[in-house]
């Protein structure tokens, strides 16, 4: 059993239909179903895979399983009932598959699909491959690696388009809609997909996109829960719910201080938007400087490099302090630390502790 998490519109169902078709040759023992189709109204996930493992099914694909009420047992049941059966799913960032009803630790293999790293998005528009690189890549060779890649395009262009465009494999279908489509995906997982995850209703989401706009309007910073909830007219607990939901969802970026743990009722140190193209579709003019944290935070954690807030700088990012700015930003912050680096805007390539920041684009 595979499941396969990721935020709207990174191409999760694109994903499992291209496997059904390319990789499968769309075989007659394979069934594609969503969970929110009205065949379940008055069917069950179990009902439908074990009818389909008496007409020879193998294979069953369940898009959007979050949709469906009782997931886990269903999959469970699924699972030990028809061990011939391989079942592949999707489901929401924000659905924690290990807290379910059911015990499905041991019987599912998760696999998380983030949007477009920088590199993926130059694939994916200019048809130019290039290999991932780690962070001590960017620290110890980052000029020989920025040479090799301006010898084949001038990333700067590119990466403003993709700062404010880039993030979601719906830039295919036009540039102009896109920030449009951005914000459908951001109400659709608040009104939808949260409501069936977390029982929002109306009146919960209304004040979950009220504080979605606000926190908009000034990240990344350090929250005030208690003058958050009296804005929103909210508990407090009800804020760190939120906070920890949206976090899950994929909406926002949560930054903790080195050594605590990430939990529901717990204060952020910082709160980011999850990707820098949420800043373009959520506000008109975001600020130059937060735009750019957001992007270095979006992609290590999509990475799978741990990130924490430090006391001097940005980010601490695997034992490594990153500070991040434009052209002329100094080092005076954080000279004083043994390991440090400028991620630095508007540069092709750096010199010494000044990397490019559109290097931090090929991590993923």
């Amino acid at each position: 059993m595979i499941g396969i998490k990721g935020p709207r519109g990174t191409g999760k169902t694109t994903l499992m239909l291209q496997y059904l078709k390319y990789d499968l040759g769309v075989p007659d023992n394979a069934l594609y179903v969503t969970a929110d189709h009205t065949w379940f109204y008055t069917h069950t996930l179990l009902d439908t895979a074990n009818d389909w493992y008496r007409q020879g099914g193998k294979i069953l694909i369940i898009d959007e399983v979050h949709k469906y009420p009782n997931w886990s047992v269903e999959l469970k049941n699924i699972y030990d009932g028809l061990p011939e059966m391989q079942v592949i799913f999707s489901a929401s960032s924000a659905l924690d598959i290990y807290r379910g009803e059911a015990d499905l630790s041991r019987r599912v293999i998760t696999y998380t699909l983030p949007g477009l790293s920088f590199r993926e998005f130059l694939s994916f528009t200019v048809g130019l491959s290039f290999s991932p690189i780690k962070i001590e890549d960017i620290t110890n060779n980052h000029r020989e690696i920025s040479r090799q890649i301006t010898e084949e395009l001038r990333p700067l262009p590119e990466f403003k388009r993709y700062l404010q465009v880039g993030y979601l494999p719906i830039i295919a279908e036009g540039e102009d809609s896109y920030h449009l489509k951005l914000n459908q995906i951001i109400n659709t997982i608040i009104e939808t997909d949260l409501a069936y995850i977390a029982g929002y209703n109306t009146g919960t989401a209304t004040k979950v996109k009220k504080m979605m706009g606000v926190i908009a309007e000034s990240v990344p910073f350090k929250p005030n829960i208690a003058a958050l909830a009296r804005k929103l007219d909210l508990s407090r607990d009800s804020v760190y719910q939120y906070l920890y939901q949206l976090r899950e969802a994929k909406l926002l970026n949560v930054l903790i201080a080195e050594g605590k743990g990430v939990s529901r009722l717990q204060k952020p140190d910082k709160i980011f938007l999850e990707n820098p193209n949420y800043s373009f579709a959520l506000k008109e003019n975001p600020d130059i400087g937060n735009v750019r944290e957001t992007f270095v935070l979006n992609q290590t954690l999509n990475a799978g490099i741990n990130v924490n807030c430090p006391y001097r700088g940005d980010f601490y990012i695997d034992g490594l302090t990153v500070e991040v700015g434009g052209k002329s930003k100094n080092h005076a912050q954080v000279r004083h630390l043994d390991n440090y680096l400028i991620a630095t805007d508007d540069i092709e390539i750096g010199t010494g502790k000044s990397v490019p920041l559109w290097l931090f684009g090929f991590l993923y």
